[in-house]
């Protein structure tokens, strides 16, 4: 996400930290010493890097003997790779990538969840293009990433029209490639996330036709792995805590942010901007709720056969699900 043009899902080396014991003496006595806990974070551009510029999780954890280390991935599902293997204890991703995790198996338990963001998700045509409403789309080629959360959005998005997903012919892109076949007149449609939208919109000149106001949530998520949720729960608590804090203080100093999110992204302002007019802020603990949001993409990817078997959101809820 660091250059919308040049963004990849190439998989990056994931390294692995270890925490050394530590070992002291007592008067007449050497005992050994637990080794101090450790959050490894794994992160994209984006939100956790402000929170890892501004230091407050440290601060909040220091005192409970916790160290925080941080790495940065160019994408969710790597990120979620890592959890796999044990390399990172937490991180943030979108909708549709902890639904495949979880469907090959990975031990991902979700840890928190965004407000619904509706409006960073979105259908662009060109500026001269003649589709003027969803109805419009059908027979046309629309661009998206395959297994993504605009890939839901869609099929819902029809649904709610009267077409079917077979309506539309299906382009299957990632970001980048997806711009330049917009850009070449390549495809009828682009449905894409900001901050690629704002860009498009930016620098296209592409046409909104439609966001997901009113069709899906387009929520955000942060997992954790079952073992360091049960364990650390106090933990998880405070860096949700602290992600929230990240969002009110964005939510009151768009600019400000903004400024910074450019300097973070590789990007203009004006499309950062763009970005956080249009985003909500909030996150908070799962609930069963947001679970059962999950739960309907997940069924409806088991259905698109892009997930071999069907999945009970229910085994990756919080370990204290109310």
């Amino acid at each position: 996400m660091h250059e919308l043009t040049r963004f990849s899902l190439q998989r990056r080396h994931i390294l692995a930290a270890s925490a050394a014991a530590a070992v002291t003496a007592t008067t007449g006595a050497a005992w050994a010493q637990a080794p101090g806990r450790v959050l490894r974070v794994g992160h994209q551009k984006g939100w956790l890097s402000i929170l890892k510029a501004r230091g407050t999780l440290e601060k909040r954890l220091t005192p409970l003997g916790v160290k925080v280390t941080w790495t940065e991935f160019n994408a969710g599902p790597v990120q979620l790779e890592a959890l796999n293997v044990g390399s990172i204890d937490f991180g943030d991703v979108g909708e549709a990538p902890p639904i495949f995790a979880q469907a090959a198996g990975a031990p991902l338990v979700y840890a928190g969840a965004t407000v619904p963001r509706p409006g960073l998700e979105a259908v662009v045509v060109p500026k001269g293009s003649p589709i003027r409403s969803v109805a419009d789309l059908k027979g046309k080629r629309v661009a998206y990433n395959k297994g993504s959360n605009v890939q839901y959005f869609l099929v819902k998005l029809l649904e709610k029209n009267g077409l079917k997903y077979s309506d539309v012919q299906s382009i299957f892109l990632a970001p980048p490639d997806a711009r330049a076949a917009f850009e070449r007149g390549a495809v009828d449609a682009w449905i894409i996330w900001d901050p690629f939208l704002a860009a498009a919109q930016k620098q296209l000149d592409a046409r909104l036709l439609v966001d997901a106001t009113g069709v899906v949530n387009n929520r955000a998520y942060y997992f954790t792995s079952r073992d360091f949720a049960t364990k650390n729960t106090d933990v998880l608590r405070i860096a949700i805590e602290e992600v929230n804090a990240i969002d009110t203080w964005i939510s009151k100093n768009k600019d400000a942010a903004a400024t910074e999110l450019s300097a973070v992204l590789g990007l203009d302002k004006s499309i950062t901007d763009l970005y956080l007019s249009r985003a909500r802020f909030g996150t908070a603990p799962v609930t069963r709720e947001i679970l059962a949001e999950q739960q309907a993409i997940a069924d409806t990817f088991f259905e698109l056969k892009l997930i071999p078997k069907k999945l009970n959101l229910l085994h990756a809820a919080p370990v204290d699900l109310l």
